[in-house]
Parts: C-alpha cells; structure tokens; sequence
C-alpha cells in the first residue's frame, strides 16, 4: 500500500524553461502507455519514469479524476481514459474537414480563379489549413498555418458569428490593433458586424485584414451543426470589386454547404406555408 503524501506547500517547482514540473511529469505518465501496454500498475510506471511510486500514485490519482486515467477494478491497474478520447476527437475533426474539404476547395478555386482558404478557430484568431492559391498574376497569399485575428477576417467573423457568443465576448476585450486603415475595433461596430453575418450567413472583409485585398467567407458545421470551419475567396480589389464579390457569395456558400453535407450537417428544412386561395362558386 502507498504511502500517504502529505500536501505540497509553496509554490509549484518549475524548470529552467519556465515549464511546471507536475504537469510535466503528468504528461509523461500519459505517454508511457502503449499499443503493447495499454494497462500498467503505479510501480511499472514508476520505473519506468524513474520516479517515486508516491509522486506516481499521487499523478495517476490527479488524472483519473479528470478523466485522463481509469482504473481496472479487477486488478488496480491504470489505462487511459475517455477524456483523451475526446480531445483526440477534436484534432481528428480538424483533420477530417481538411480532408474532406480539398475537392470542394480545388473546384471552387477553378471555377472563380481567385485564391480559397479554408480556416479554423485557434483562440481568438484564425489558422489556415489549406490555400488554394489563384493562378492569376496578381493574387492573395496565405501560407498553412499562418494566423490572423479573427475580429476583421471574413473567415474569423463568421466563425465567431456561429460559435459560443462568450468568444465574441472575449475577443472584444482584447486589445484591438487596427491593420489597416479600414480596420474597424470598435466593439460596438464589430458586435453589430458578427450580427449582420450571422443574419446572412456569409462575412466579408474591404480591405481590412490586408490593403488591397478583399474576401468572403462562410461556416462549415458538423453534425451538432457548430461551426468548425469556414470557406473563404481573397483576391485584389482590381479584380474583386464589390459587385464581384456579391455575385460569388452564393459559390462561396455553396462550396461550406458541401463540406458541411460531407461533415454529416443536416440543413433545417424549409417550412413553406400555401395560403388558401377562395374557392370559386
């Protein structure tokens, strides 16, 4: 039997790197379980890890609250748990959604012959998972994986336009930089802007991410119908003028409809009411 540890007192050591040592070791608990080993005991972990069986006990306990960690009733052993299970399914969902959405993305980029991202939420900005890039001369570009503030993009307006309204909130207390320009950071103004998107279902962006470039996007959902994701069209103002830019709105919705269908999203059905007309005597 353990032995029982007492409470820590002061504060929680950290490394050299700044990094706090229990999380550190926590993390290490978690990765020393294997295809060959999916269950181990607090002293196999231990020796393995080369730590004390008490500051093992003392993890393996912290992580099974949490859900990271079960026990085998049967013979006190620890394996992973559900909570990682479902951390691991949203990065599969990020992964789905880029995989699914390519051809979608390629057609629309081939049918406009403008540039078509494809971006996700990552805090309070967007991260781009794919650019499909134009082949014109004169284009957008925006290299996978480059992050952009959410609150003056058409693709972080519409994610935060279909997404928990207390992310709007948290956004809108940051400290604004203004890009451009035409960069709106009134809060008030920016509220009013995320309304307007989520009314209409497509954002867009004058000039106020990037001078000279303009765009529209629109929401991806999953099945839940959440916003996981949004389509987006840049190009320059020259070429993608605000008539333009009207005219491939509907493609740019069309294209997020299609992933989202390949997502398992069920759009609501339309309720069409017929009104009785007087029968003729």
């Amino acid at each position: 039997m353990d032995a029982k540890v007492k409470p820590a007192t002061g504060p929680e050591p950290k490394s050299a790197s700044g990094r706090l040592s229990s999380v550190t070791s926590a993390l290490r608990v978690l990765k020393v379980f294997s295809h060959g080993e999916p269950e181990l005991g607090i002293s196999s972990i231990a020796q393995r890890l080369g730590l004390a069986k008490s500051t093992v006990h003392r993890l393996a306990v912290t992580l099974a609250s949490e859900g990271f960690l079960e026990q085998n009733p049967q013979n006190g052993r620890y394996r992973l748990g559900l909570s990682l299970f479902s951390l691991g399914a949203l990065v599969r969902q990020r992964m789905d959604v880029s995989h699914q959405a390519l051809s979608l993305l390629t057609a629309l980029r081939d049918q406009t012959q403008e540039t078509v991202h494809l971006a996700i939420l990552d805090e309070t900005s967007i991260m781009y998972l794919h650019n499909m890039e134009s082949a014109q001369a004169i284009g957008t570009r925006s290299y996978i994986g480059t992050r952009k503030p959410a609150f003056c993009t058409s693709e972080g307006r519409v994610l935060l336009a279909f997404n928990d309204p207390d992310l709007l909130t948290a956004v809108l207390k940051e400290d604004l930089a203004q890009r451009t320009p035409k960069t709106t950071i009134n809060p008030k103004t920016l509220r009013a802007i995320v309304e307007e998107t989520r009314r209409n279902g497509f954002a867009t962006d004058d000039e106020e991410s990037e001078i000279g470039m303009r765009s529209v996007a629109a929401p991806i959902r999953d099945i839940s119908g959440r916003a996981i994701a949004a389509v987006g069209l840049a190009g320059p103002i020259q070429r993608l003028t605000k008539k333009e830019l009207r005219r491939l709105v509907p493609h740019v919705i069309a294209t997020a409809a299609g992933i989202s269908a390949r997502m398992g999203y069920k759009a609501p059905s339309l309720t069409v009411v017929h009104s009785e007309r007087p029968q003729r005597s």
